[in-house]
């Protein structure tokens, strides 16, 4: 299902399923202060964390097709749980058909790429959130990256 979508270049889109995201777009605006920002917090239906892959799923390209809708050529899941379950699945599977050229992006790998230069000690912590009758995709992607730190 192709969109008519514009191909002026936009806002960088970041979507989050409440407020939390807000500390991540205060940082990309803090870096890259010379473009605009659409901010789309989904408090109507947060949290994500306890839901299905497919609901969140289904709630992500909600939120990102409103984004593209909305002049964005990027935007950035500033929701953990929507870029572990949600985010593959959109790039690989609805970019293409919605605009190849347009893009969206996560926060888990990039931040676990730097955390190994925050860290002294090469320890990390971190918080698990549990996902009643599914496996935690969360939880399995931070074990696996946090392997590298020991």
């Amino acid at each position: 299902m192709k969109q008519h979508l514009s191909h002026t270049p936009g806002p960088i889109g970041v979507f989050d399923s409440g407020y939390g995201g807000l500390t991540i777009l205060n940082k990309i605006r803090e870096a890259l202060p010379e473009y605009d920002y659409i901010y789309l917090g989904d408090n109507a239906r947060t949290p994500y964390g306890t839901r299905s892959f497919e609901i969140v799923y289904e709630f992500t390209l909600q939120a990102v097709n409103k984004l593209f809708e909305m002049g964005c050529h990027l935007v950035i899941l500033a929701c953990n749980t929507a870029s572990a379950k949600a985010l593959r699945s959109i790039q690989m599977n609805d970019l293409p058909g919605i605009d190849p050229e347009r893009r969206v992006l996560g926060v888990i790998r990039p931040t676990v790429e730097c955390i190994g230069d925050i860290t002294q000690s090469r320890h990390i912590g971190y918080w698990q959130q549990q996902v009643p009758s599914s496996p935690n995709r969360i939880h399995w992607r931070y074990i696996s990256y946090s392997r590298i730190f020991k």
